[in-house]
């Protein structure tokens, strides 16, 4: 599966999900670890890439990103499209997320943008990439959940499958 996790190395991820401004001396307080084996952990974590980043979550509101939008890419299936138009979308501005899918549809695009005019750019720039047949498009009235914090959301029996 994946690298050899424990409980100390769930609550490290589980405290850093939570806030990435946390320091070694916060995380070894919480966690009852010396400073050095709070370290040790958190560098093996992204040795091993199971912690691939630590940055800031912005919050898009405060930045007028209000709209956001979820665009179904259906593609003429040549061999190689899905790396070279895969590379188009996430070339977009207001492109954040993009998805290579099975099933009906060939990519889930997710955007952000401020206004209707930048959602229209984003679409026509969608349509313009060659192999691209067709887009649906569609709006959130609401965001009911959001982020990327993976252990807030992973059952006791998921983190026993990570553990095991």
């Amino acid at each position: 599966m994946g690298p050899d996790l424990d409980e100390t190395d769930i609550e490290i991820l589980r405290r850093l999900e939570e806030t990435n401004d946390k320091n070694l001396e916060e995380l070894s307080n919480e966690l009852d670890l010396s400073k050095s084996a709070v370290h040790y952990r958190v560098n093996n974590l992204k040795e091993n890439d199971v912690i691939t980043e630590i940055s800031a979550n912005i919050d898009p509101h405060t930045l007028g990103l209000d709209m956001l939008i979820v665009t179904e890419v259906s593609v003429s299936h040549e061999s190689g499209y899905a790396e070279e138009i895969g590379d188009s979308l996430t070339a977009i501005d207001g492109v954040n997320q993009v998805y290579y899918m099975m099933g009906d549809v060939d990519f889930i695009v997710i955007s952000r943008v401020q206004n209707h005019d930048q959602m229209h750019a984003l679409i026509d720039d969608i349509v313009e990439i060659d192999g691209v047949n067709e887009t649906s498009s569609q709006f959130v009235i609401q965001e009911l959940q959001t982020g990327d914090r993976l252990l807030d959301n992973t059952s006791d029996g998921m983190i026993d499958e990570i553990l095991d």
